[in-house]
């Protein structure tokens, strides 16, 4: 099969072929097959309109979903080769950052799984987010030249104008075929690209002209909002997005012979997060010019549209100066004004205007006017949007609420990257786990001492592979007797990584001290942090600093450890998600609103470290107390402290255990390893500011933390934990949230 691929396209066998082609010839081979896999068909279709789908690597996941997984590694080994090189020498697509992108390529891997008619929504992006790069113990970013000549992306002979503010531009539609597991049928990941995108335009890492709208639109994700042209350039992009979504959507529409005054009975839209909200407008307007009145219109789009709310942070519920959107979509102004005033005629409150009385267009407002759901995505998270952030809505809407607590594909995050652990599993309760998540629950039963040894070895294991990944990619050695601590996820302040960075430093004092731990301890960090965003890229350039300290320490670095992962990304995660001991899940309580890094660790046998934050909360529900490691204030005493102003970081920073953590920022080694301003930055703010209450919890995170790691020295009772989290995984699984989707709000079938 691969071989004839290779002869076909090379000229010669599978064993005399280079890495790079054998990947081509992978590529060429579930293209071809997935020419032959049919559409997904149903009377009504969903569009699920995402800023990001953060698919990762593709070829493993296509030849699971195509079941050719198994022929073509029989292939390979025969001639020597291997899957790993294969999926080295394949680019990871840029199409996303965190966990808003990789949960949109999860959904989509289900949405097919299960099925149902539901293609993705979004943009090609020609360099992402950006690449990382590492120097002077600093983030640098550099543009992520991931697009090939050949690649999983088809062109389709489709494309639309989109009209802007002194501009008019031309997105032209490209696809990814995404095939469901077991031969469900397959749907398409549909992105549009900027025609006449000009990437001349990008110099000196990854500044460009902001203001050449005509050629940067689909330039990068997230184009930097540290001035007004930069925010301004994000309206420009996701009106881009929408423009060209709603016209696809409508041309779809009347291409199955439905006329556009049928568009909710035929069609189901969800916004992911706010990014897409101008879709409401633009599909307004698009149907009034097909001759559907104002008040009609708008009501079709409200049944037509549903909202995913992903977190309470003021920065992410978009808020649009209305001049900004004078300038980049003038057209669009007079709909929004016109939904605005429907609004308050029907519901006069200030907290609910679309347009506030500053001039303000808040995005998550109109889509929840205009929406028929409004969801969370972990039953903490929607808790608080009913009781507090959303509570003006929830108390004239309550029919729309609802909560969808997130998932992942087991496919990729267990069958794929853990192979060794995909096969204890199916040894002990088969292989109906795979399409039915639920029965890993069965596990618990398989608490045997042959199956924990067991599940120790395969943990040991993937800490190797592990190990000669960053020894081979980074030349880092990683001891493999440490305990692996491993956050990963994006940097940000609440998520709290420089909670992590004191607890180092408290360790790294304590060996000084002569205070020595049971067994070398290795903190393995991931993630990039926005370029505008000067506390999070301090708070890498510390955790960089410190780990330079410890390299150059003799006496500390046998015990203590610390690596940062440049550039993180699904592939890296891939490797370190099945290597993880201990999950770090740390963010203030009430700010994470579900976390779904959480859910691949203790899928894969890792014991969560967390606050009652986001899903950690239904995690500690299924594993049980003693299989879960929980520490700092709860989300209502967080919320108490804000809304009274009661929380003064002073206070604590005052306290004999915790000043020279933090005094420890401005010591001789950090600042010989570092640069003072940067180190100065983040003394500053938390002594002076502290945002996310780093110091509040900080003892208890120290205490809490000490206990996990002297209990990992039983090593039986700690795989007993482990095989506890991956038994109560199985409600993670994204079949099951796609499943309520469509069950409570699309209703496809």
């Amino acid at each position: 099969m691969l071989n004839e691929m290779t002869m076909e396209r090379f000229g010669k066998p599978v064993a005399g072929c280079t890495d790079e082609e054998l990947y081509l010839a992978a590529l060429a081979l579930c293209k071809q097959r997935m020419a032959d896999v049919p559409y997904i068909e149903g009377e009504r279709r969903l569009y699920y309109l995402s800023a990001e789908f953060l698919v990762g690597k593709l070829l493993t996941n296509s030849l699971l979903s195509l079941g050719l997984y198994g022929e073509v590694q029989a292939e390979l080994r025969a001639a020597g080769r291997s899957m790993a090189a294969l999926e080295d020498a394949e680019p990871e697509p840029s199409l996303g950052n965190g966990g808003l992108g990789r949960l949109a390529a999860c959904f989509l891997d289900s949405i097919a799984t299960l099925g149902l008619a539901g293609d993705g929504v979004g943009l090609c992006y020609r360099y992402g987010l950006f690449r990382q790069a590492f120097a002077q113990n600093k983030q640098w970013e550099k543009p992520d030249e991931w697009l090939r000549p050949q690649s999983w992306l088809d062109r389709e002979d489709v494309s639309f104008t989109v009209p802007l503010g002194g501009v008019t531009v031309e997105g032209e539609l490209y696809s990814i075929g995404v095939p469901g597991y077991g031969g469900a049928g397959k749907n398409r990941l549909r992105l549009f690209r900027l025609k006449g995108e000009d990437e001349t335009l990008v110099h000196d890492g990854i500044r460009f002209d902001k203001t050449d709208i005509a050629h940067n639109l689909t330039l990068f994700l997230y184009p930097d909002d540290s001035d007004r042209q930069g925010r301004l350039l994000r309206v420009y992009q996701q009106y881009f997005m929408v423009s060209c979504a709603a016209q696809l959507i409508l041309k779809e529409l009347a291409e199955r012979g439905h006329a556009p005054r049928e568009l909710a009975k035929y069609t189901a839209i969800q916004i992911n997060d706010t990014h897409p909200s101008l879709v409401i407008p633009e599909l307004v307007r698009l149907l009034g010019e097909q001759g559907v009145p104002f008040d009609e219109a708008a009501d079709i789009v409200a049944d037509t549209c549903a909202y995913t709310n992903h977190t309470i942070l003021a920065e992410a519920l978009e808020k649009w100066p209305m001049d900004f959107l004078e300038t980049a979509v003038p057209h669009l102004v007079p709909v929004i004004r016109a939904l605005d005033e429907r609004a308050k005629r029907r519901f006069p409150g200030k907290d609910l205007a679309i347009i506030d009385g500053t001039g303000l267009v808040h995005m998550a407002r109109m889509d929840m006017h205009y929406g028929h759901s409004v969801n969370g995505v972990a039953a903490l998270h929607t808790e608080i949007l009913k009781a507090s952030e959303l509570r003006p809505f929830y108390e004239i809407y309550p029919e729309k609420f609802n909560n969808k607590t997130n998932g992942i594909t087991f496919r990729r995050w267990l069958t794929a990257c853990n192979p060794a652990l995909d096969a204890f599993i199916t040894r002990r309760i088969g292989d109906g786990w795979r399409s039915d998540a639920a029965q890993l629950a069965r596990l618990a039963a398989c608490a045997d001492d042959a199956s924990l040894d067991e599940l120790l070895a395969i943990k040991q294991g993937a800490k190797r592979a592990l190990a000669d990944y960053m020894q081979r990619v980074y030349d880092i050695t990683l001891n493999t007797d440490s305990i692996f601590d491993i956050q990963i996820k994006r940097l940000h302040e609440y998520k709290r990584q420089q909670m992590n960075l004191l607890y180092i430093i408290w360790k790294y004092r304590e060996i000084k001290a002569g205070r020595l731990p049971r067994r070398p301890l290795t903190f393995l960090f991931g993630a990039k942090a926005a370029p505008a965003y000067i506390l999070a890229k301090d708070i890498i350039h510390a955790l960089l600093c410190l780990s330079q300290v410890l390299r150059e320490d003799e006496q500390a670095a046998p015990w203590l450890q610390l690596v940062f992962v440049e550039n993180y990304n699904v592939t890296k995660a891939e490797k370190l998600v099945p290597a993880a001991d201990v999950s770090e899940q740390i963010s203030l309580a009430s700010k994470e609103a579900s976390g779904t890094g959480n859910m691949k660790l203790m899928l894969n046998g890792a014991v969560t470290l967390g606050t009652l934050d986001g899903a950690n909360v239904e995690i500690a529900e299924r594993v049980g107390e003693g299989n879960i490691y929980l520490f700092g204030k709860k989300s209502d005493e967080v919320m108490r402290l804000y809304s009274e102003q009661a929380y003064h970081c002073a206070d604590y920073y005052a306290k004999p255990q915790i000043e020279p953590l933090v005094d420890f920022l401005l010591s001789k080694p950090m600042l010989r390893a570092g640069d003072a301003e940067c180190l100065g930055r983040l003394y500053q703010d938390l002594t002076h500011k502290d945002w996310f209450m780093t110091l509040l919890d900080l003892e208890d995170y120290i205490a809490v933390k000490e206990r996990l790691f002297a209990d990992y020295e039983d090593r039986r009772a700690w795989a007993g934990k482990m095989l506890a989290n991956i038994a109560g995984a199985g409600f993670f699984s994204s079949d099951r949230t796609i499943a309520e989707y469509e069950r409570d709000i699309w209703r496809l079938r």
